[in-house]
């Protein structure tokens, strides 16, 4: 009886390593921004992908609302907070501190978004944002933005 119950425990404990295997494969489990319909850019995080690829020549609409802070005690919107001027440690200085901010690729030239508008992607990689700051620790808050990508062939 002994040997029938030893050889059962290490069956069930397969099963159940497989079976949760299988759940995880199955889509159980975090939720990445490109799934949702509004990413939530959050005040405190360094650049956040947005889980959209671009091209060269693409087309993108952006769209941001919400409210973040960045100096204490004065929440804003993401067209940054009129009163102060970015320093040189910010990654773009001398606009608005606390405005939207975009860049394509890890290693490409960020760009003002605020509220949003229209811009051209002028190279290939995947879309990032981020609050215009140096310390994020501090910050609060989130905006959500809503993305479209028209690529140069499906413009009219």
């Amino acid at each position: 009886m002994a040997k029938k119950t030893l050889l059962i425990a290490p069956l069930a404990l397969v099963v159940l390593l497989v079976m949760g295997v299988t759940v995880l494969r199955s889509g159980v489990g975090p939720v990445h921004q490109d799934s949702l319909s509004q990413p939530r850019i959050y005040a405190y995080r360094d650049w956040q992908s947005v889980g959209v690829q671009v091209h060269q020549g693409d087309r993108i609409y952006i769209r941001a609302q919400g409210t973040w802070l960045y100096t204490p005690g004065e929440f804003h919107g993401p067209q940054g907070h009129a009163k102060y001027r970015a320093p040189n440690t910010y990654p773009i200085p001398g606009i608005a501190g606390g405005i939207l901010l975009g860049r394509i690729g890890e290693a490409g030239r960020a760009f003002r978004i605020g509220r949003g508008g229209t811009f051209y992607a002028d190279s290939d990689g995947m879309l990032a944002l981020r609050i215009n700051d140096d310390i994020l620790s501090d910050n609060k808050g989130y905006v959500t933005v809503e993305i479209e990508v028209i690529p140069p062939e499906d413009e009219d």
